[in-house]
């Protein structure tokens, strides 16, 4: 499916029009394509796996809202849900049966949350569940991992000095000194790393927080035993275990990723899936922990829009159909696919490439593999990511633009489409590399 122009006369000029009232242009730095090139496709709407961008052009959508939309654009029943919700009222600040049900789902759901509090975003739930994390242990210090992230809040936009147990430096402006100082970062997939902070100041951190599956350095699968060891680091030095499931929620499993590993956290962290793709998030987990928390405990968030009826009814929605249909084993499929599409591929080409995924997650690295920490994936080939993303939108398929990031299928994508992106994968790749031999 070729695109004639993927940076067109109609997205170019809103470009322009955006770059003088907003930073950038965007109101998310990575919507800008500086990582790969050229002005964003502005789009105008979506359809189950397709979007169309305002000159017209249409693609197989990889992105997914970033991961939540599990059954694609505009679904049917959560848009009916959606506007049955809205005719009664967009948002009360007050309790609503709604909440009740959506939070119950959740419960039901999350081998690990027995209680659970609405927010607006996968941000505020990670900022709040390190907060919570620090009110009952009565420590400060937060332990994370190199190329995860955990939103913009101010205790992860944090990156290691040399060394995992030297102090980390901010990674952005605004970020107090002080802050760092309270957050160690280790690389991913190491444990001994965590075992020398815990070792360092075995009475001082409060929890260690980690994307059980990376998904902001492209995919990182945990190395066996990896979460396993985490679980029983934070168990002997009475620290808490935070799960980061704003990408891997509901997507993994229905249950998420500690449903499939098997390993339980303290903490558990999600994200827009739980609205459908509207703005929300939660955190949850013991029922001990969460009654720190105000009204029953001293630890304080609020939040006027939380739990707000379009999101909850579209989310409440989302969930009843993950539960009822063969979404996991539809996307596991798609997921077997795609990566033996890729594989069979990479088997037939001496380039310096490689892929990650599981499920219904993957990410192909300019790079050889394996990818088991931030330092393998920063030695990627970012320039000729960007021309192999050019090339697959002028192919017809959407991805993120950042080496960094996921690629997501859908429930509603087909196996055709599945095999359409594995033939512009091959000849993108061709493409970004040229007449190189």
């Amino acid at each position: 499916m070729a695109v004639n122009d993927p940076f067109g006369p109609k997205s170019r000029a809103l470009y322009e029009r955006a770059v003088r009232v907003m930073p950038g242009g965007v109101n998310s730095p990575v919507r800008a394509f500086r990582a790969v090139g050229g002005n964003p496709p502005f789009l105008r709407r979506g359809a189950g796996s397709r979007v169309v961008d305002e000159d017209g052009n249409e693609y197989i959508d990889l992105v997914g809202s970033w991961g939540p939309l599990i059954l694609g654009h505009a679904h049917p029943e959560i848009l009916e849900a959606i506007e049955r919700a809205g005719r009664d009222g967009t948002s009360f600040g007050a309790p609503t049966a709604g909440e009740v049900e959506l939070a119950e789902r959740i419960v039901e759901a999350v081998p690990s949350i027995e209680s659970v509090r609405l927010v607006n975003s996968g941000t505020e739930a990670t900022m709040s569940a390190i907060r919570l994390a620090r009110g009952a242990t009565g420590r400060d210090r937060v332990v994370k991992f190199e190329g995860c992230y955990h939103g913009h809040g101010d205790p992860f936009l944090i990156q290691a000095g040399s060394g995992a147990a030297t102090f980390g430096h901010p990674s952005s402006p605004g970020v107090t000194a002080g802050t760092a100082r309270d957050t160690l970062a280790a690389p991913y997939n190491d444990l001994g790393a965590v075992e020398r902070l815990f070792a360092e100041d075995p009475e001082g951190i409060a929890c260690v927080i980690v994307e059980p599956v990376a998904a902001n350095m492209g995919v990182v699968l945990p190395e066996r035993g990896f979460l396993e060891g985490l679980r029983d680091l934070c168990d002997r030095h009475d620290a808490l275990l935070v799960f980061d499931e704003v990408i891997t929620g509901f997507r993994l499993a229905y249950g998420g990723a500690q449903e499939r590993f098997g390993v339980r956290p303290d903490l558990t962290t999600l994200g827009k899936v739980i609205g459908g793709g509207l703005p929300v998030g939660a955190y949850g987990g013991r029922r001990d922990l969460m009654r720190h928390l105000a009204p029953e405990g001293p630890v304080y968030q609020a939040g006027t829009l939380s739990g707000n009826p379009l999101a909850v009814a579209a989310g409440t929605t989302m969930l009843r159909l993950l539960r009822e249909g063969d979404v996991y084993e539809r996307l596991e499929r798609l997921g077997r696919r795609l990566r033996d599409g890729i594989a069979a591929m990479l088997a037939a080409s001496d380039r310096p490439l490689c892929y990650e995924g599981i499920g219904s997650l993957g990410c192909l690295y300019f790079r050889g593999g394996p990818i088991r920490s931030w330092d393998d994936a920063a030695g990627a080939d970012t320039e000729r990511f960007g021309r192999y993303h050019r090339e697959m939108l002028r192919r017809g398929v959407s991805l993120a633009p950042s080496q960094f990031e996921a690629a997501f299928l859908s429930a509603v994508h087909t196996e055709e489409e599945v095999d359409a992106v594995v033939t512009a994968c091959r000849a993108s790749v061709e493409a970004a590399f040229g007449d190189e031999r």
